[in-house]
């Protein structure tokens, strides 16, 4: 099988540099790898260096309290973090805190031998996802320390199924599993992997951390100007119709609404400002305009959502009604504010438990769009249960990072 998973590996690059042609996101993929082997030189020479790989942006948030808890426990130590996907290493490139930060290398068993040649890591920390059985199996014949964080497991994965054991395999390499949930670790165990830990979800641990920044933001409030505000956050075309017909066909007069696309295309932002009938103002046209003349702001710029949401009465989070489901809620929820979603969000823990809770609500339509909407913001002692209850779950789920760095501090001593 090993045979075979190479000479796949070696095909699929091949095939993605003919695609990498005609597709901009595919040749950021290929073109960034061109440049990982260089940008691995700075920590050839490192007496001390950590590696952490995350798939991409959400993982890197997982991973990022880890790497902060780390960088203070361990301050000459190089960092190098490394991303599958340009979604996630083209907002992350420059993070302050890694040495060297690039995209993983096409798992061949070359690309392996030279990458570990290079970074010689203490350790390697993988987070939630990514599995990859040729650097599995170099990390394990190094004897380097290999963990994964976050991590969680469902019987449909590939390990589990009968055609799995070569996958099944390379999980067994790993030191330990840090994973969210009871049911991920018995998952294991059926498969003989009894080296794991229930330490939850290190993004509790990250949301909570921003409650201790500076969040307001001066536009935001002389937009606000202390009225009711909806935030609308990573919102894709089906989140933004079933808003824009509630904006401009049932909102009070007294609400405003921040719109943060999940996608900045400025045709789209365009068109969006059009559809609406309300007065609206973009973030990029601000400038020398009386934010608090107008109904509707809409940031057409990435980075300060979290910001934003601290100003929210209710935050309605995006992508519930896509194939990939909801986006994250636990920034909002941090703040201790409602949130409602769509329909699609089965895949993550966190908002399953919260729906259960009952403090994240669920539209699915127009008509249960509107009057969810008009609930919380009519029911003031409702609204104000719901955001306690979100407050209350992010405090009770804390602690996965301290779990984490107890257990590293064990294998580099």
């Amino acid at each position: 099988m090993r045979y075979i998973y190479n000479a796949l590996v070696f095909i699929t690059t091949i095939l993605l540099s003919l695609v990498a042609l005609f597709h901009k996101k595919i040749n950021l993929f290929v073109a960034g790898r061109k440049q990982t082997f260089e940008k691995l030189t700075a920590v050839k020479n490192a007496q001390n260096t950590i590696w952490f790989h995350a798939a991409s942006l959400g993982e890197f948030e997982q991973g990022r309290p880890v790497m902060e808890a780390f960088k203070e426990q361990y301050p000459t130590y190089k960092i190098v973090l490394t991303f599958f996907s340009p979604s996630g290493y083209e907002v992350r490139k420059d993070y302050g805190l890694a040495d060297v930060v690039c995209y993983l290398p096409v798992d061949s068993e070359k690309n392996v031998q030279q990458f570990l040649d290079l970074v010689k890591p203490k350790m390697a920390i993988f987070i939630k996802y990514e599995f990859w059985p040729n650097f599995l199996n170099g990390l394990k014949l190094r004897e380097i320390p290999t963990i994964l964080i976050s991590g969680i497991f469902r019987p449909n994965q590939i390990f589990f199924k009968k055609h799995g054991g070569f996958m099944l395999k390379a999980l067994k390499t790993f030191d330990h599993f840090f994973v969210q949930d009871q049911s991920s670790k018995e998952l294991l165990n059926t498969f003989n992997i009894n080296n794991a830990s229930i330490s939850g979800d290190t993004r509790f641990d990250r949301v909570h951390a921003i409650l201790d920044q500076k969040n307001d933001l001066d536009f935001i409030d002389a937009f606000k100007n202390k009225h009711y505000t909806v935030v609308a956050g990573s919102t894709w075309k089906e989140d933004e119709k079933l808003l824009v017909d509630y904006i401009n066909s049932e909102a009070s007069e007294n609400t405003k609404f921040i719109i943060a696309p999940h996608n900045i295309v400025a045709k789209d932002i365009e068109a969006l400002k059009k559809s609406l009938q309300k007065t609206c103002v973009l973030y990029s046209s601000k400038s020398g305009k009386n934010l608090a003349d107008y109904q509707v702001l809409i940031i057409d710029t990435i980075g300060l959502l979290t910001k934003i949401y601290s100003a929210a009465d209710v935050a309605y989070v995006g992508g519930g009604f896509g194939k990939s489901g909801v986006h994250n809620i636990l920034e909002p929820a941090t703040f201790g504010i409602p949130i409602i979603i769509g329909p699609v969000y089965e895949k993550y823990k966190e908002v399953v438990d919260l729906v259960a809770l009952k403090s994240c609500l669920v539209v699915s339509d127009k008509e249960t769009f509107s009057s969810t909407f008009t609930q919380v913001r009519t029911d003031e002692t409702y609204r104000s249960q719901l955001g306690k209850t979100n407050h209350e779950f992010i405090q009770n789920n804390l602690g996965a990072t301290k779990m984490i760095m107890e257990y590293i501090n064990t294998q580099l001593k």
